[in-house]
């Protein structure tokens, strides 16, 4: 994918759901959910009786965030898998494409992504169906792998898979879908180590490098806010997916036609 005149490194696409649990259960993964909250909250402005998205893993977020909004969902791309959330309540998750969201236009206030955008088969239309589905004063929230960071090049983390962003990439995709950046925020800032004696200095290790070397954050967050004045070209997209369920037969029908059966 070319963006802002360079073409992104492509690696392996999606984080399995199950993997992705089992890296926040860790403690390099509470310590990464409390880096991204502090980076969040840098940035977040309460918004009365919001309507909030989350899309892709967003789930330790939502918790966080959602406490006071009208209502919360969280959107799970089929790709990666989904789970049922929030715990002991009834279930606001959905399996959905993020090019075609189940919602109506202008019917939510805020959305936040993480592990969403970097995972994109295409990063602008996901964008432009994100602006559809944004109230006129909508905002997107979006968390994604730093280029020049050290988490992109290393692959036992989440950050370590997709398509690391630049600000300036990421700036020109926001502009591109009638976006305007707001916002700029950035987090992990220590090495992505499970080791002990870096997991106990990473608040040291963050406030050194969000002042030292910001510009090598393991991941980029940004605020941008929807544009209304200037209108989008609409073109007819017919869905290149189908859902399948997992257990169902495959080929049955077709093979017992071909056999007389």
């Amino acid at each position: 994918m070319c963006c802002g005149g360079k073409v992104a490194t492509v690696r392996s696409m999606n984080s399995d759901i199950v993997d992705l649990r089992s890296f926040y259960a860790t403690p390099l993964g509470h310590t990464v959910e409390h880096s991204i909250g502090m980076a969040l909250a840098a940035i977040w402005a309460g918004i009365p009786n919001e309507r909030l998205v989350g899309l892709g893993y967003a789930l330790p977020w939502l918790d966080r965030f959602g406490a006071d909004t009208e209502r919360t969902f969280a959107f799970m791309p089929a790709t990666q898998g989904a789970v049922a959330w929030p715990s002991g309540r009834p279930s606001a998750t959905a399996l959905v494409f993020d090019e075609e969201l189940p919602l109506v236009d202008a019917s939510i206030d805020r959305m936040l992504l993480v592990h969403s955008l970097e995972h994109a088969e295409n990063p602008r239309e996901t964008l432009k169906e994100i602006w559809r589905v944004l109230a006129p004063s909508g905002r997107v929230v979006i968390v994604v792998p730093n280029r020049r960071g050290v988490w992109a090049r290393f692959e036992h983390t989440p950050f370590g898979t997709g398509r690391p962003f630049s600000r300036g990439q990421l700036n020109e995709l926001l502009r591109d879908a009638n976006f305007t950046p707001a916002a700029w925020s950035e987090a992990l800032l220590f090495p992505p180590s499970h080791r002990r004696t870096v997991l106990r200095l990473h608040n040291i290790l963050e406030r050194t490098g969000r002042r030292f070397w910001p510009i090598f954050s393991g991941v980029i967050v940004v605020e941008a806010q929807k544009r209304v004045y200037q209108g989008l070209p609409v073109a007819q997209r017919a869905s290149r997916r189908v859902f399948v369920p997992v257990l169902t037969p495959q080929g049955a029908g077709r093979h017992a036609r071909k056999t007389g059966l």
